[in-house]
């Protein structure tokens, strides 16, 4: 396993849509393997492929409840709403109050290769909503209605 160079704002990968991933393979597991690794290193919650400069539709997340890898992941079903600070990797110091869905359930596939469905609210809802956001190529900064360094 290896730490990765975190990509920064400004960086095009993050602005990039990133491509669905066709065949889970070994590489593919090394790679889920080095971004938990780095986001542990950075003392992050989660991570998306393009924050290390590979435009693939994979995520790790950590909330304080274990791992959790998604491969190509879609929000399914969501409900509710609310406002909550957000912070990125990709954008160190710098914080924002985000509109995000109160609770969502996302479909992925797992290291495995099986289809699974992960709900969850409160700060698991808002790292899957963020960490997908960075595989449309977009950054919490955009959608901040307020910020501010921390």
């Amino acid at each position: 396993m290896a730490i990765m160079e975190i990509r920064k704002a400004g960086d095009k990968v993050l602005k990039q849509i990133a491509e669905p991933v066709e065949k889970i393979d070994r590489k593919i597991k090394h790679l889920l393997d080095d971004m938990a690794e780095t986001m542990y290193a950075a003392d992050g919650v989660g991570l998306a492929a393009p924050q290390v400069g590979v435009s693939l539709q994979i995520v790790v997340i950590d909330v304080g409840e274990g791992i959790i890898e998604l491969i190509n992941p879609r929000i399914i079903a969501s409900e509710g709403c609310e406002l909550g600070s957000e912070g990125c990797l990709s954008v160190p110091g710098i914080y924002g109050d985000v509109e995000r869905c109160a609770t969502v359930t996302v479909e992925a596939l797992n290291r495995a290769g099986k289809k699974i469905q992960i709900s969850g609210s409160g700060l698991l809802a808002r790292a899957l909503q963020h960490e997908i956001d960075h595989l449309n190529g977009i950054l919490f900064i955009e959608l901040a209605k307020s910020m501010h360094k921390g």
